[in-house]
């Protein structure tokens, strides 16, 4: 057994496309260990508590640390990787963008998508603010304040602030972040919260029922030191919309005094509008519902498909009673079924406490892999799969092969539209042939789970 350690300077790349080469070059024979990373101090110490000897390096090098009983030829499919990425940087780096938010926002632009580490991500979106351009904010790990008083500007300034950790929107057919491929139509949506809204519009799109825009507003700005700012301009701009005749309000439960603000500003506006504040008696798939029948629409029968039975696994403590166990990747996924089961152990595994140095568990399932190995024989797994751009390609080809071999029984609350290009029929077959039970309702999976015990 051996260590090649190493670092690299001056060779960026994004942490997504690096833990993808980590990836590959784990799956080498020989190799039982694998970091490519740039070296930021998150990426230094994890390499320490693995064990690795390290030399010193700068925040922009390039960290490597092989461990296996033959690192070498992982180490030459490492040259051919990154000199390939670094062929395809150069190709578009021929027709040169502009290098700041500042200098991009003088050309035309209808608005800046922001997706830098949390601590720089204020910085960039003040300048689009200040030019008069909405943003959306992808990144996480921006402080309250700073959020509030971005709000505050972009009032004073009468753009849309959309985030910051605003995972998901769609403007006028054009998905941003993580987004579903939905049909266009008459319901425009207002979210704090993502897979929430990812939720609802797939649900409508396989009730035949398109948006005509739906618009983040990020995780917090329902609490009481945002204000709603962001959720009161998005009303407001829907209000205004003549493609909008409905519009849904998703976001897991507010503040009581922005909850307040919120329902008179609702009262006042011409468009009629649904809620769905998870903590207030409702869930996703009940709201959903409640808006097909606004618009005269009928509602559905959700679908259910049930898994191949599989042969009963031997309880570890017979007289122990089994666990319900959430492995989600969607915050507001993870609340509502929660809040549905009532008892139970529950993982958003896309909180930032899990998200900081690594990516998002829509795209790496690394985390929940694990989960899934250490669940019981008797316990019941609820968990979620969202597909559509930016996520996983094909989530199954990983998830379903440890849904089964796990040890309890699986439900799954798949997220998605016939459209998205994981295919929705073939990601929920896998599933099932895997032993899982398929819904496309988070809510109804998490009473059929709960059921389960």
């Amino acid at each position: 057994m051996s260590d090649a350690v190493f670092v690299r300077q001056g060779a960026y790349h994004d942490s997504v496309t690096l833990m993808r080469v980590s990836g590959a070059l784990a799956e080498l024979p020989g190799v039982e260990v694998a970091i490519v990373a740039m070296a930021t101090e998150l990426n230094l110490d994890l390499a320490r508590e693995l064990g690795f000897e390290l030399p010193d390096a700068e925040p922009g090098d390039l960290l490597v640390a092989l461990r296996g009983p033959d690192t070498e030829p992982a180490v030459a499919e490492l040259d051919r990787r990154l000199a390939s990425l670094s062929t395809t940087r150069a190709a578009q780096a021929a027709d040169q963008p502009p290098l700041t938010t500042r200098s991009a926002a003088r050309s035309p632009a209808d608005l800046v998508l922001v997706s830098v580490p949390g601590e720089h991500a204020f910085c960039e979106a003040l300048d689009a603010v200040e030019a008069g351009l909405p943003v959306m904010i992808f990144s996480d790990g921006v402080p309250v304040a700073r959020e509030r008083l971005l709000k505050e500007l972009a009032d004073e300034r009468g753009v849309l602030v959309m985030g910051p950790d605003c995972g998901t929107a769609v403007i006028g057919g054009v998905g941003l972040g993580f987004a579903n491929v939905l049909r266009p139509g008459p319901v425009g949506v207002v979210a704090a919260s993502g897979t929430g809204a990812q939720q609802v519009t797939c649900l409508l799109d396989l009730a035949e029922v398109g948006v005509s825009h739906v618009l983040g507003v990020g995780g917090r700005d329902l609490s009481g030191p945002i204000g709603g700012r962001s959720t009161l301009r998005a009303l407001r701009m829907l209000d205004d919309d003549p493609a909008t005749e409905l519009i849904m309000l998703i976001s897991k439960p507010p503040s009581p005094e922005v909850a307040d603000a919120v329902r008179q500003a609702v009262a006042a506006l011409r468009t009629p509008v649904v809620t769905a504040l998870l903590g207030q008696g409702e869930d996703l798939t009940s709201a959903t519902e409640k808006a097909l029948r606004a618009l005269g629409r009928p509602v559905p029968q959700w679908p259910c498909r049930p898994g191949e039975p599989a042969a009963p696994q031997p309880r570890d403590r017979p007289d122990e009673p089994g666990t319900l166990v959430g492995i989600y990747s969607g915050g507001t996924l993870c609340a509502e079924a929660a809040l549905i089961a009532g008892e139970g152990e529950f993982t958003d595994y896309g909180d930032d406490a899990y998200t900081r140095g690594r990516a998002h568990p829509m795209i790496d399932p690394t985390l929940r892999l694990e989960a899934l190995r250490r669940v019981r024989p008797g316990d019941v797994v609820l968990m979620d799969v969202v597909l559509g751009h930016a996520a996983d390609p094909d989530p199954a080809a990983t998830l379903a092969p440890a849904v089964a071999s796990a040890r309890a029984t699986v439900v799954v609350a798949l997220i998605g539209t016939e459209a998205d290009p994981q295919g929705l029929r073939r990601q929920a077959d896998a599933f099932r042939r895997a032993g899982a039970t398929v819904f496309a309702s988070n809510a109804q999976a998490a009473r059929h789970a709960r059921g389960l015990l």
